[in-house]
C-alpha cells in the first residue's frame, strides 16, 4: 500500500468491510478522514488504514464492540508513546555512560 490516501470505496474494497462498518469508525470518532478539494471527497491517510485492520480483527475475530475498540486503539497509542519514551531514556543514558566512560582513564 504505497499509495498516501485512500477512498472510502478504495478501504471498503481492499478490506473486504461495509460501507456502514467505515461510517460507524468515523462516527466513535475511531476513523477520521482527511477532506480533500471539497469537505465530501474523504480520504483516508496510511495511518488510518491500520486502524482499519485493527478494528475489523477486533469486531469480526474477537467479537469486541466499537467502544472497546476505541479503547484499545488508545491503549495501543499510549504502548507506543510509552516506547518511544523509554527508548529516548535509553539513549540518553547510553550517551551518558559513553560520556562517562571516556572521561575515566
Amino acid at each position: 500500500m504505497t499509495k498516501e490516501f485512500w477512498t472510502v470505496q478504495e478501504v471498503i474494497r481492499f478490506y473486504e468491510i461495509d460501507e456502514t462498518f467505515v461510517h460507524d469508525l468515523m462516527e466513535e470518532g475511531i476513523l477520521c478522514p482527511t477532506c480533500h478539494e471539497h469537505p465530501s471527497d474523504k480520504v483516508f491517510a496510511q495511518e488510518e488504514l491500520e486502524k482499519v485492520r485493527i478494528a475489523k480483527v477486533l469486531v469480526e475475530d474477537m467479537g469486541v464492540n466499537l467502544a472497546g475498540v476505541d479503547v484499545i486503539l488508545g491503549m495501543r497509542r499510549q504502548m507506543a508513546e510509552m516506547r518511544r519514551q523509554f527508548d529516548d531514556i535509553l539513549e540518553a543514558l547510553a550517551h551518558d555512560l559513553q560520556e562517562t566512560l571516556k572521561k575515566s582513564p
